[in-house]
């Protein structure tokens, strides 16, 4: 599949724009299996950008890895390899009143999507947009742009690590002065695990359901290799997106995580 745009989103993200039906379909929360030629396939979130009046996919890449760095590195012209839509998405309960939306780095792809369906949907919708420092916010602009198309209720708020922009701290640290003055019926969250672990906690503490976007090293999207397990479920099968009571089940969830080999790893170091 050629490449039909790159957008620079900040010095370390950018967006990969290509041609492809079944992408525009997708569901907020759902991923693509994305090929780089002779280097690796990367499961990623789908993403759709409207270039004059035609509406394309999209994935957001941060270099990291050798895969994400090729990808981050690919130009207009140049193809890769596409696969998917695959997994479920974030739900919209119905008669859904008011919701608050964490995220942080590219775990806003699908965030920034549900964003807009949610005001769509009439949700009264705060959307929480955290990164590490201010030349590293992440669809600002686009996350303006829907609350102004939308003319609906809703509110965009940001959290940096350094204070640069926006309240000083985590996304979770500003979710929990949010939830202490207004009451919110739904959490969504997607990005690092121990944010999303932390908004768990909030949810249980203010009695709140959540829906959480989980990442796992994936090699076949469709419950072969067992390489995406957490506990005795598939992030690629039983996801990405867990609620609140299947989230309560994952003893893994915000503790361990497994490397390429299908090593275990922890991400506080265990004693």
């Amino acid at each position: 599949m050629q490449i039909e745009k790159v957008i620079v989103e900040t010095p370390s993200i950018r967006t990969i724009i290509f041609e492809d039906k079944h992408s525009v379909a997708s569901m907020p929360g759902q991923f693509l299996m994305v090929w780089i030629p002779q280097v690796e396939e990367l499961p990623m979130s789908v993403g759709i950008k409207s270039l004059g009046s035609h509406k394309f996919g999209a994935v957001t890449v941060r270099k990291y890895g050798p895969g994400s760095t090729a990808l981050y590195y690919k130009q207009g012209g140049e193809r890769i390899g596409i696969r998917g839509p695959y997994g479920n998405y974030f739900s919209i309960p119905k008669n859904l009143r008011n919701a608050l939306i964490i995220g942080g780095g590219t775990g806003l792809v699908p965030l920034v999507r549900l964003f807009g369906d949610l005001l769509h949907n009439h949700v009264n919708t705060t959307l929480i947009m955290g990164s590490r420092t201010r030349n590293e916010v992440l669809f600002e602009h686009k996350a303006q742009k829907i609350l102004t198309d939308n003319n609906r209720n809703g509110n965009i708020a940001f959290s940096t690590d350094d204070g640069t922009y926006g309240f000083k701290g985590s996304t979770v640290d500003l979710a929990e002065s949010i939830l202490l003055s207004k009451r919110f019926e739904m959490l969504y969250t997607c990005g690092p695990e121990l944010m999303m672990k932390g908004v768990q906690k909030l949810g249980e503490r203010f009695s709140i359901p959540v829906e959480a976007s989980l990442e796992r090293y994936m090699k076949c999207a469709i419950g072969i290799c067992g390489s995406c397990c957490i506990n005795d479920r598939l992030v690629c099968q039983d996801g990405t997106i867990f609620d609140s009571n299947r989230l309560r089940q994952l003893t893994e969830f915000g503790v361990s995580y497994r490397d390429k080999s299908g090593r275990l790893s922890y991400y506080i170091p265990q004693s």
